[in-house]
């Protein structure tokens, strides 16, 4: 039996780590709904998962709008009867310092990448607490504890993800739904292709890479298969007794001294 038969996920973005992850549970038998902005990365992932046979289906959301979130959770309840695993990896990656930033563009990415866990948390938490319980897995990163110069509002989206898992994880103890967060180094996905891009532009994407994963002690950038395995495993019973943690899968970034 697959370690997630009979459950249901909900996993936000499409592309990148939720494209695997969501690709990972229903590998795992589970049921899966993935939901992102870009209707042709929802197209694809949805493509993907049929050729695979997969109990899967894509929506349309944009995970800052209360209302795209709660009609995408109410459907996802109308089609499988309950939700037992939410994953939020939906984000966006603004560059810039606070001189660079425009408050509107500060404000959209609190928005989405710490304001749609507010809402799917909201939303999804008195559906599992009905079914006993569930595993909530938050996309937060390295940049959480030590940030690159010109990435402030991610950085502090990714520090306050690392705030709100604690305090999710401890009021909902009780209702025996575990939360925890994810943090990932260098991972290949197109929001690493869009930073190759913005700080090293008209280089050869793979050379960016390579200087990437040279900065990490295993000599790489990892993969966002890699990630989605760790994500698995913190949703399944194997990880019953982890709830407000953070998990780094940064191929040792954050444990090395930046001297030498």
């Amino acid at each position: 039996m697959k370690e997630f038969s009979g459950k249901t996920a909900l996993v936000t973005g499409t592309t990148g780590i939720g494209r695997a992850t969501a690709l990972r549970f229903a590998e795992g038998g589970a049921q899966v709904v993935a939901c992102g902005i870009d209707s042709a990365a929802n197209d694809a992932l949805c493509a993907e998962a049929s050729r695979r046979n997969l109990t899967f289906e894509t929506e349309l959301c944009d995970v800052s709008i209360p209302e795209q979130v709660a009609r995408v959770v109410k459907s996802t309840v109308q089609r499988f009867g309950g939700i037992d695993i939410l994953v939020n990896a939906a984000a966006i990656h603004p560059f810039g310092g606070v001189l660079q930033i425009d408050p509107e563009t500060w404000n959209r990415c609190m928005a989405v990448n710490v304001g749609g866990i507010y809402l799917l948390a909201r939303a999804v938490i008195p559906i599992m607490r009905e079914r006993g319980g569930g595993s909530i897995i938050n996309l937060a990163s390295v940049q959480g504890y030590a940030s690159q110069r010109g990435v402030a509002a991610y950085s502090t989206s990714k520090g306050a993800i690392h705030s709100l898992t604690r305090a999710l994880a401890l009021d909902h103890a009780p209702d025996k739904i575990r939360v925890n967060s994810i943090s990932p180094g260098s991972i290949r996905t197109p929001m690493l292709a869009s930073s190759a891009s913005h700080f090293s532009p008209g280089a050869p994407q793979d050379e960016v890479f390579a200087r990437f994963g040279a900065a990490h002690p295993l000599g790489r950038i990892g993969t966002p298969e890699e990630v989605a395995e760790l994500a698995a495993f913190l949703a399944s019973d194997k990880a019953a007794f982890c709830t407000g943690g953070d998990y780094l899968v940064d191929g040792g970034l954050l444990a090395q001294l930046g001297v030498s």
